[in-house]
C-alpha cells in the first residue's frame, strides 16, 4: 500500500515537473521573439519616402564605410608630413686586440629636407582627405536612389495588385450578369464561360503578384538596411507634380551640387601638388649626426658630423616631374568632361520629369476617369441584351490598361524625381 502511495506522489511530482519544463520551453521560445521584435525599429504606416531615405541613410553599412575611409585619409597628412626617424647608433670605433682600451660613441642621426616637400606631400593627402568626404556624399545620393527605386517598386506592385482586385471585382459582376442572362434563357452559356476565364486569369494574376509584392517588400528593406523579412507597412502613395526648376537653375544646382565634382577638384589638387613634390626632389637632404664620443688618447667628447645627399640623377628626377604633370593634365581633362557630363545628365534628367508628369497627369485626370464610366453603361447594356460580354469584357479590360499605365507613369515619374536629385546632387524630396 505504501508502494502504490508513493508511485502516485512521484507520478504527481513527474507531471508537475513535465508542466513546469514545458512553460520554461515555452517562455524561452517566447522571449527572443519579443526581444526581436524590440530591437526592430518599427515604422510608420503609411511609410513616406521621406522616412525612407532617412533610415537607409542611417542604417546603410555603405555610408559607415564611406566615413571610415574619410577618416582613415585624413590622418595621412600627420604621417606623410612627418620627418624620418632618428637613427641611434653605438659604435665601437676601435678595439685592441690586448683589450687594455676601446674606442667609442653613441650618436644620434637625423635627416632634414632642404626643400617644401613635407608640406608638398602634406598638400597631396589633404586632398585626398577632400576626395574621401566627398566620396561620402556620393555613396549616400547612391544608397538614397536605391532606397527610393525599391520605394516606387513595392507603390507599383501594390497599385498592381489593387488593380487586379478590382478587375477581379467586375469580372464576379460579369459572371453573375451572365449567368443570370443563361438562366434566363436570354443568353448563352458560352458568355458565362467566357466570364469565368476572365475571373480565372485575375486569380491567377493575384496569385503571381503577390510574390512580387513580397520580393519588392524584402529589396526595400534590404534598401533601408533593415532584416529582410520584416513586415512592411502602407506607403504614401503621394507624389509631386510640380513644374521642375528652370534648366538653368537645373545646370547651375548639378554643377555646384554634385559630389563628383568635389571630388575631381580635390584630384585636381592632388594631382598638382605631385608636381610640387616631383620638383622638391631636385633639392638635398641634410644629414646631421651627433653624440658623445670616447678615445683611448684625448678620453671623452663629442662627435658631430653633416652631411648633405646629392641628387646627381637628373633624368629620373626629370621623369618624375614630366610623370605627375602628365597625371594633372589627365585629371584636368577628367574634371572638364566630368562637369559636361553632370551638366548633360542634369538636363536630360529634367526633360524625363517633365515627359513622365504630362503622361502622369493625362492618365490621372482624362484617360482613367472616362474608361471608369465606361463599365457602367457597357455592364448594363449586357444586362438589357443591348451589347454582348465581349464589349462589357473589353470595357474592363481598357480601364484596367489604363490604370495599368497610370501606375506605371506614377513610378516613371517617381523615379524621374529621383535621378533628377541625384544629378543635382540633392538629398530631399520635392513637395
Amino acid at each position: 500500500m505504501e508502494t502504490k502511495e508513493c508511485l502516485v506522489t512521484w507520478t504527481c511530482v513527474a507531471r508537475e515537473m513535465f508542466l513546469v519544463l514545458g512553460g520554461l520551453v515555452l517562455l524561452l521560445q517566447f522571449i527572443p521573439s519579443t526581444v526581436r521584435a524590440q530591437a526592430t525599429q518599427s515604422l510608420p504606416s503609411p511609410l513616406r519616402l521621406e522616412q525612407a531615405l532617412q533610415l537607409a541613410r542611417e542604417h546603410r553599412p555603405e555610408i559607415s564605410a564611406a566615413r571610415a575611409r574619410a577618416q582613415a585619409f585624413a590622418e595621412r597628412p600627420a604621417i606623410v608630413s612627418g620627418l624620418d626617424d632618428p637613427m641611434i647608433s653605438p659604435s665601437v670605433d676601435h678595439l685592441p686586440f690586448m683589450l687594455d682600451g676601446a674606442d667609442g660613441s653613441f650618436t644620434v642621426e637625423q635627416r632634414f629636407p632642404l626643400s617644401r616637400i613635407r608640406s608638398n606631400r602634406r598638400r597631396v593627402a589633404e586632398a585626398e582627405s577632400q576626395g574621401a568626404r566627398a566620396d561620402i556624399d556620393k555613396v549616400a545620393l547612391d544608397v538614397g536612389l536605391d532606397a527610393t527605386e525599391a520605394f516606387l517598386m513595392l507603390q507599383e506592385r501594390r497599385g498592381m495588385a489593387a488593380i487586379l482586385q478590382e478587375q477581379r471585382e467586375l469580372a464576379q459582376q460579369f459572371l453573375r450578369a451572365a449567368t443570370a442572362r443563361y438562366a434566363a434563357g436570354t443568353g448563352g452559356q458560352s458568355d458565362a464561360l467566357r466570364a469565368e476565364i476572365e475571373l480565372s486569369r485575375l486569380d491567377g494574376g493575384l496569385r503571381s503578384i503577390g510574390s512580387e509584392v513580397r520580393a519588392a517588400e524584402v529589396m526595400l528593406n534590404t534598401s533601408m538596411g533593415r532584416p529582410a523579412d520584416e513586415a512592411v507597412p502602407a506607403l504614401d502613395s503621394s507624389i509631386s507634380t510640380v513644374t521642375p526648376p528652370a534648366a538653368e537653375v537645373v545646370r547651375v544646382a548639378a554643377l555646384g551640387g554634385r559630389p563628383e565634382l568635389r571630388a575631381g577638384n580635390a584630384e585636381m589638387s592632388r594631382a598638382q601638388a605631385e608636381i610640387s613634390v616631383m620638383q622638391s626632389m631636385y633639392a638635398p637632404m641634410a644629414v646631421v649626426r651627433t653624440g658623445p664620443a670616447y678615445t683611448m688618447t684625448d678620453g671623452a667628447g663629442w662627435m658631430v658630423m653633416v652631411g648633405i645627399s646629392v641628387p646627381i640623377w637628373r633624368g629620373k628626377l626629370r621623369a618624375g616631374v614630366a610623370e605627375a604633370q602628365w597625371m594633372a593634365r589627365m585629371a584636368e581633362a577628367d574634371l572638364q568632361s566630368m562637369r559636361r557630363m553632370i551638366e548633360g545628365e542634369a538636363l536630360a534628367t529634367r526633360e524625363q520629369v517633365i515627359g513622365s508628369r504630362e503622361r502622369f497627369l493625362s492618365l490621372r485626370d482624362e484617360i482613367i476617369p472616362r474608361a471608369r464610366r465606361a463599365i457602367d453603361p457597357t455592364l448594363a447594356g449586357y444586362a438589357s441584351g443591348q451589347l454582348p460580354i465581349i464589349s462589357v469584357i473589353e470595357a474592363a479590360q481598357v480601364l484596367r490598361s489604363s490604370q495599368s499605365e497610370l501606375t506605371a507613369a506614377q513610378f516613371d515619374l517617381g523615379l524621374a524625381w529621383a535621378r533628377l536629385r541625384r544629378a543635382t546632387g540633392e538629398t530631399g524630396v520635392p513637395q
